[in-house]
């Protein structure tokens, strides 16, 4: 059983989600519908897990993952499930690149490419055991936003596809499995991805959230 915090401003998916947690066993703390209540939901209850939207009152542009990058600095290790209509790359890149392995799970879902109750369960299950898990099209749009000297670049279009996978929190043999390879080859995939992006081959979410994180600094010096 998971103690949960939720965050949506939507009255009827809010409920929706209560309804649909609890169901399964696991206990909602406090599901509020703005980013200071969030917040202070968070502060006072110390959930487990915190599934929220990023648009919410009062501006409904990128409340809520500004709340949760506070919550990620006042509650070291706090997991984190975004669900959201839209990626909010700016604030989705410091939220996936600000954390690492030993500070608590993230996770990065569309609402509108959720086809499966299920799958929502197993995302905010394993977010909430330490993993990270982002929806393949929010990697895309992440991954787009670099230019043609941007180092990302370099990378063959199997290296991205590897690339794809390990963001969306899966290990070696799931990424072979998935794209009918060997492990071995994934290895060497993954160990080309990080030298030709300079970083080092880290295990775990850690290396997920270094690409990440790198790009973000990456935009950052844009900017």
């Amino acid at each position: 059983m998971l103690r949960i915090v939720i965050a949506e401003d939507a009255v009827l998916l809010r409920a929706g989600l209560v309804e649909l947690l609890e169901r399964v066993g696991h206990r909602v703390l406090a599901a509020v519908g703005d980013a200071t209540a969030l917040v202070r939901a968070v502060d006072a209850e110390r959930p487990d897990a915190v599934v929220t939207d990023v648009r919410m009152p009062p501006t409904h542009r990128d409340e809520g993952l500004l709340a949760a990058l506070e919550l990620r600095d006042r509650h070291p290790g706090l997991p984190v499930l975004v669900l959201s209509q839209y990626v909010a790359t700016a604030y989705a890149t410091r939220l996936l690149g600000a954390g690492s392995a030993d500070r608590g799970g993230l996770g990065y879902l569309l609402k509108d490419r959720v086809l499966e109750v299920g799958d929502f369960l197993d995302a905010l299950e394993r977010v909430a055991a330490g993993r990270t898990v982002i929806d393949p099209e929010v990697v895309r749009i992440l991954l787009s936003r670099h230019t043609a000297d941007d180092p990302l670049g370099r990378l063959t279009p199997r290296e991205r596809e590897v690339l794809g996978l390990m963001a969306e929190g899966w290990n070696n043999q799931a990424i072979a499995q998935r794209l009918t390879v060997t492990e071995a080859s994934v290895v060497k995939h993954a160990g080309n991805i990080f030298m030709k992006l300079d970083l080092d081959p880290v295990e775990g979410n850690r290396r997920v959230l270094a690409v990440l994180a790198y790009h973000n600094n990456q935009a950052q010096q844009e900017n």
